[in-house]
């Protein structure tokens, strides 16, 4: 054993030596009679070194002094009870002594040891954790903490332990948690009384420990913080709790996925575990945002191979990196390729046998596909997904899952109709073969390379003013996470031929977007101005997540819905697509209007059709 291990049975010896004589003192109301002393030091010589001999095979020096609880509570309990009942055997074996061990020694000695043992090291506990400071004045910063459950109740064990923080006392919505205690924090109230506690108690942060809680009840409790003039801070989330990757403690800065998340997603974690176990699998464009993500989470469900199909030579780097560290036990293979490249794809799930394939590569920035690079945009999106899905057929991979998007729904841009087009073609390509193909379509997320955080984010920095093209203009959007946890999940759930549709929840505007995160970075709109510049080629006011015609069906997930889409193309039709495909590059206006044939919903807009209203004076930049 350790040495401290040995200084602590030395302890529970003399803890025993004094648990015996105390019985006694105790039995005889604190003057043990002469003529029992004797017997006293006899029996305490047999009976010690029997308790030390049980404490120790009772497993009790295993446990660190500084994090004993309940279960080292129980362990002691459980060697003192042994001990005790050892000890009435070996009185009822040994020869009557005179004069007896009185029997109200056999009861006052276990419990007075349970106190001692368990009380030392409680106490000990109490020092390390700097309990005692706190209760005296603790210099850490006074906080109060909003939700009084589980998570709350980790966060304060935590943070008396770091001794960063001060907590004051805890608030909470439920009228009976109101007047009770947590790890001897009181429940002062609810959580809009902090409007008025925060200048009583001289309180300048709140830590929003609500995790599993709806994202509703959230939103209010960082309103009220507003309203309180304090600064709000928060707990990882209820899926990166889940997930492992963070603790409670791990307090942060409010950021604008606390804004605009939902719900916590619930997956089918056994049935995707049946699925993906054991398999191989391929993403392509693993090196992008959708698919870097959809990758770790294929990962947590221990897939025997994970292959990494990527054109960018560094992003794949990065990737092999970060599962080299997080992942060892995992099967990577990461394969340079472009999509459109039909012998290197098929040379790739020729080596590997994926049984799932996750086609994710795309060009998706509107703008930039919708001049100069529109060929690019149909070749990559269109050609590329058909050189994959051809592949896939060719050797006989089971599901093929298609990530798409909601700029596929009555498209005004290049970008949305490739996409369409990549759709209209898988579904064609399911009447020819046995691989099941599934169409995954969501809206923006938070993030992403094609997303307009980061480009606000830059904005802020450099002291604005961060360009909106339209105050109208709003988009749906979710987290990255949330998106590749739903396109698993409707990967496991297709049958083939489907257009699965992700909740996108509530469309959001992106000048109240700007307006959250100018917030969030500790500016007001006086510092950081606003300014409009217009819609730009190919761009809608308004996303939409069907066409016209189609309609949803419902399916056991909340989140996930079947669009039914017009007919799938017959032979002919793919072969005629084909041969256009095969084209050289034309002029964007002639694409434009061959891209319309072959998409009814098609409508090309090459100039912003919507006027920008003067903003009132009182919104006006600095």
């Amino acid at each position: 054993m350790h040495i401290r291990n040995w200084m602590a049975f030395s302890h529970d010896v003399a803890a025993a030596v004094i648990a015996w004589y105390l019985a006694y003192w105790l039995r005889f109301n604190t003057d043990i009679p002469q003529y029992n002393v004797p017997n006293m030091v006899g029996s305490m010589l047999w009976v010690v070194p029997l308790q030390a001999l049980i404490f120790f095979g009772a497993g009790m020096y295993r446990g660190m002094w500084r994090y004993a609880s309940v279960p080292d509570l129980q362990r002691i309990a459980a060697a003192v009870a042994v001990s005790t009942l050892a000890i009435a055997l070996m009185l009822v074996m040994l020869p009557p002594q005179q004069p007896p061990v009185p029997r109200s020694v056999l009861l006052l000695d276990p419990m007075l040891l349970v106190m001692l043992l368990g009380g030392s090291r409680l106490g000990y506990r109490m020092w390390k954790e700097r309990r005692l400071r706190g209760v005296l004045g603790s210099p850490g910063k006074p906080v109060l903490i909003l939700g009084a459950g589980d998570a709350a109740a980790d966060l304060l064990k935590n943070l008396s332990r770091a001794g960063n923080w001060r907590v004051l006392g805890l608030l909470d919505d439920n009228p009976a948690k109101r007047g009770r205690q947590i790890q001897g924090v009181s429940v002062l109230g609810a959580i809009e009384d902090l409007v008025d506690l925060a200048p009583k108690l001289e309180v300048e942060r709140a830590i929003i420990a609500m995790p599993s809680a709806s994202h509703q009840s959230r939103r209010r409790a960082l309103e009220i913080c507003r309203r309180a003039g304090v600064e709000a801070l928060t707990v990882p989330s209820y899926q990166d709790l889940m997930s492992g990757k963070v603790t409670v403690s791990q307090v942060r800065n409010i950021e604008l996925d606390d804004l605009l998340g939902r719900d916590p997603v619930l997956l089918d974690e056994s049935r995707l575990q049946q699925w993906i176990r054991g398999r191989s699998i391929m993403v392509t464009g693993a090196g992008g945002s959708i698919g870097s993500e959809l990758c770790r989470q294929i990962a947590r469900y221990q897939p025997a191979r994970l292959v990494l199909f990527e054109h960018n030579e560094f992003a794949l780097y990065r990737m092999e990196q970060e599962f080299a560290g997080q992942h060892p036990g995992i099967g990577l293979k990461c394969v340079i390729g472009d999509v459109k490249n039909a012998a290197r794809v098929a040379e790739a799930l020729a080596a590997h046998r994926p049984g799932i394939v996750f086609h994710a590569a795309a060009y998706k920035h509107v703008p930039l596909m919708e001049e100069g690079n529109a060929w690019e945009a149909i070749q990559n999106n269109v050609l590329g997904t058909w050189r994959v899905a051809e592949a896939a057929i060719a050797h006989g991979v089971e599901k093929f899952v298609l990530v798409s998007t909601d700029k596929a729904v009555n498209p005004t841009n290049v970008m949305g109709a490739s996409k369409r087009l990549a759709e209209i073609v898988c579904q064609g390509l399911q009447a020819q073969s046995a691989t099941r193909f599934v169409i995954v379509r969501f809206g923006n997320v938070l993030g992403s390379t094609g997303s307009v955080i980061p480009k606000f984010r830059e904005q802020i920095a450099r002291g604005g003013p961060v360009t909106v093209t339209h105050p109208e203009i709003t988009r749906y959007f979710m987290s990255i996470p949330e998106a590749a946890q739903l396109v698993l999940q409707a990967g496991l759930m297709g049958t083939g031929g489907e257009i699965f549709v992700l909740d996108m929840g509530e469309p959001v505007k992106i000048v109240d977007l700007a307006r959250e995160l100018i917030r969030l970075s500790g500016y007001g709109e006086s510092d950081i101005g606003i300014e409009f510049v217009g819609l730009r080629p190919g761009e809608k006011l308004y996303e939409e997540l069907l066409a016209d015609g189609e309609h949803t069906l419902p399916t056991p997930h909340p989140k996930l819905r079947i669009a039914r889409s017009r007919t799938a193309p017959d032979a002919q039709w793919l072969k005629e697509l084909a041969a256009w495909l095969q084209q050289c590059n034309p002029a964007t206006e002639q694409l434009r209007q061959e891209l319309a044939t072959w998409i009814p919903e098609y409508t090309a807009q090459t100039t912003p059709d919507a006027a920008i209203p003067q903003r009132p004076a009182a919104l006006q930049p600095g």
